[in-house]
């Protein structure tokens, strides 16, 4: 079951959530409340998944992030936006939103987002990518980005691709045919090669470098033989 808190300052808001999330057999909404309530909600509540309004009167949904993201073991956290709020994403991508959902989202599609959130994907709903991102990298030194893209291997390259369309690393493993050890290693060194970034980061890192849609370098056949060691590496330790 996927424990889910709604965080918004409308009562409204958080009662539609609740209600469109309560028809799927999987999730579960163990709690919501305004902005002011949030960090006790979940320490409380102990959700997998937090929706966050990114803009509150009385606790700003940056703070409530930021504070989220200091817990030992913080929730994923997707942000809940307007059309009208692109200043404010640029700076949740940073702080380590893991998603951003409009209001309005098609209930399937809200349901599809959380397990998607819970499976260890990013989602960023269409109507805030494309603006955003190109906001996003200006203000985040594009230049630098790409030339850490030029720092990776072959097979890193490949796999910020995968990450670029929203993979969790048991998808990355099977498109790629490696063992999950081994994509999780990848992933850690692209994340880190690229500055520390979280996967939603390295996401739009990947579309604006075109490494998304099967665009990224084939690798070379020492990067195979490297995997494939590693892979064997990993199995006799596991045995």
């Amino acid at each position: 079951m996927i424990r889910v808190v709604v965080v918004d300052d409308e009562q409204l808001v958080r009662s539609g959530l609740r209600m469109i999330l309560g028809t799927a057999p999987d999730v579960e909404v163990v709690g919501d409340c305004g902005g002011g309530r949030a960090v006790a909600t979940v320490e409380e509540c102990a959700p997998d998944v937090v929706l966050l309004d990114i803009r509150m009167p009385d606790v700003d949904g940056l703070t409530v992030l930021r504070a989220l993201r200091e817990r030992p073991e913080p929730p994923v956290v997707a942000m809940l936006t307007t059309f009208d709020t692109e200043e404010y994403v640029a700076a949740a991508l940073r702080a380590g939103a893991t998603g951003f959902l409009l209001k309005d989202t098609d209930p399937e599609e809200l349901v599809r987002s959380v397990r998607a959130l819970a499976a260890g994907r990013s989602v960023l709903a269409p109507g805030v990518t494309r603006a955003v991102i190109g906001g996003y990298l200006a203000a985040d030194a594009a230049g630098t980005a790409a030339q850490a893209v030029r720092s990776l291997t072959p097979r890193e390259r490949e796999v910020l691709g995968h990450l670029g369309e929203g993979l969790a690393n048991p998808q990355i493993a099977a498109r790629m045919g490696l063992a999950p050890s081994t994509v999780k290693d990848h992933v850690r060194a692209v994340l880190g090669k690229l500055g520390g970034l979280n996967r939603v980061q390295a996401a739009i890192i990947a579309d604006r470098a075109g490494l998304v849609g099967g665009e990224a370098r084939p690798e070379h056949h020492h990067d195979r033989d490297h995997d494939h060691d590693h892979d064997r590496d990993h199995g006799r330790g596991e045995r």
